[in-house]
């Protein structure tokens, strides 16, 4: 475990090194609210296709994903195909359209857009204060990366919590988007490669390089340890049955209009390199995604853990060389930057620019020349992360039972109360009014709400899974009883 520790201290230390010139380079280059929020729109097809890889994957995945498989065995594969098959049919879906309308509107971030789209400062506030849902999805990446420090380093919990939060802080502080997604493109090769790896391992340890004779030891081991990890529908699961499932690959679907990922098509330069953008994603993605086998690897290496969220890293301290196994712990603390970078910007953006310029400013409750306001936003949305990374590590001083349980929180609040909208923007005969749009953003919140604190849906991804569905139809409801009106928005005193 000493020399295991030590590696890790020199790639870790290896690896912020890069991340810091990063970040420098990053800093000169972040001198406007529209380079911190989405990089001047101004990036190729490649570094986003790999920062949407990377931001799709994060610390919880990288640990709670495994942590699923170790826990649920083979019903956790269910997860697999709505990811590989759900997020980039949601891109594919949404990404043409809301570029297309963002050459004429220019907004830098989802509530933003909303905001300009349906012309309704309610809704781009309201969308704006749901982004706070947010904060379990970055406290289960602190929680991650606190674990590791715990476990492979030797650090306390609280120690490494505080450790994680300031790298977090520090270099969103600084770089703003660029440094989200520069990272990101570096981040997203290596969790691309430790998924492969991860995959591969397990063919070299149990099945002699054969996927047959690997999943033979697999399924002989589950039978001997508890017969519904061979299950298609585990009962304990977050997949307990069809409808579940049915759940879990809308809230996946859904998952291609999350804030973090959303501003990284309005960061795109041209509209022709979008099809370029998904292709690197789901190269990046599939392979990413075989890191799920490690949990299955890890029920047979190491059974009996406490803490599922474990099981990869235990795995790889069980069977991996000491060098490698703490690459893939920095790859996981990678991933945890990856995703919480750009959950940062996100909610920077928000209220600085969303409610302070796009409301605030506008509307004439302060006083301040575009010049100024910019200044300002640009000082708000630093003193915002810090805001942001003290509350998350607050939420997560004890860690949770599943990492990817919290994460599902953050992302099934937002698609709840946004995707009505989103949707109906992109597949609407008629533009609706900006009423509609704001009844489907509370009424899928509320429902939302309703379902996690009733416990009508037990799977925390299918919870937001019919939140979202019931924010959609929704809005399309609503869409007829309130058509679009030209002088609606001024009317409202809006835009």
């Amino acid at each position: 475990m000493i020399e295991l520790s030590t590696h890790l201290w020199i790639q870790f230390g290896v690896f912020m090194a890069i991340m810091v010139g990063v970040s420098a380079y990053a800093a000169k280059k972040t001198k406007t609210m529209e380079d911190f929020a989405i990089s001047g729109a101004s990036l190729g097809p490649y570094v986003l296709g790999l920062s949407l890889a990377a931001t799709l994957f994060s610390a919880a995945t990288f640990m709670g994903y495994p942590g699923y498989s170790y826990a649920w065995g083979f019903s956790n594969l269910w997860l697999y195909l709505a990811i590989f098959i759900g997020a980039p049919l949601g891109f594919i879906t949404i990404a043409k359209t809301v570029y297309r309308q963002n050459e004429h509107q220019h907004s830098l971030s989802l509530p933003d857009w909303l905001g300009d789209y349906y012309e309704s400062d309610l809704l781009r506030v309201g969308t704006g204060l749901i982004m706070l849902f947010n904060l379990f999805y970055i406290a289960a990446q602190f929680s991650a990366g606190a674990q590791i420090f715990e476990n492979m380093l030797g650090l306390n919990y609280l120690t490494g919590l505080v450790v994680i939060a300031v790298i977090v802080v520090a270099y969103v502080y600084v770089g703003g988007s660029y440094a989200d997604v520069y990272t990101d493109g570096v981040q997203a090769v290596m969790m691309a490669a430790t998924g492969v790896i991860v995959f591969l391992s397990g063919l070299y340890f149990f099945g002699d390089w054969s996927f047959t004779k690997t999943m033979e030891t697999i399924v002989d081991s589950f039978r001997e340890q508890d017969g519904k990890l061979l299950q298609v529908f585990n009962p304990d699961s977050n997949y307990y049955a069809m409808t579940a499932v049915l759940g879990l690959f809308i809230i996946q679907f859904s998952f291609a209009a999350q804030p973090q990922l959303f501003n990284k098509v309005l960061s795109l330069k041209k509209e022709r390199d979008l099809r370029k953008m998904i292709i690197v994603y789901v190269v990046a993605a599939a392979a990413s995604l075989f890191v799920l086998f490690g949990g299955l690897y890890a029920r047979v290496a190491v059974p009996g853990l406490e803490q599922a969220d474990l099981a990869l890293l235990e795995y790889v301290a069980w069977g991996f060389p000491p060098f490698l196994a703490a690459f893939v712990a920095v790859v996981i603390l990678a991933a945890a930057l990856s995703t919480t970078d750009g959950l940062f910007v996100v909610l920077s953006t928000v209220f600085a620019n969303d409610i302070y310029k796009k409301v605030l400013v506008k509307r004439g409750w302060i006083q301040a020349t575009p010049e100024r306001a910019d200044e300002v936003a640009l000082k708000m949305s630093r003193v915002v992360v810090l805001i942001v990374g003290l509350l998350a590590a607050l939420l997560v001083i004890n860690p949770p039972t599943f990492l990817a349980d919290l994460m599902w929180i953050g992302i099934s609040g937002v698609s709840a109360g946004t995707l009505g909208p989103v949707m109906y923007a992109v597949f609407g005969k008629k533009r609706a009014g900006a009423r509609a749009a704001e009844g489907s953003m509370i009424i899928g919140l509320l429902f939302y709400l309703v379902i996690v604190f009733t416990g009508i849906e037990s799977s925390p991804l299918a919870a937001g899974g019919w939140a979202t569905l019931v924010g959609i139809a929704t809005m399309w409801i609503l869409a007829r009883r309130y058509p679009y009106e030209p002088r609606e928005a001024e009317a409202k005193g809006g835009r």
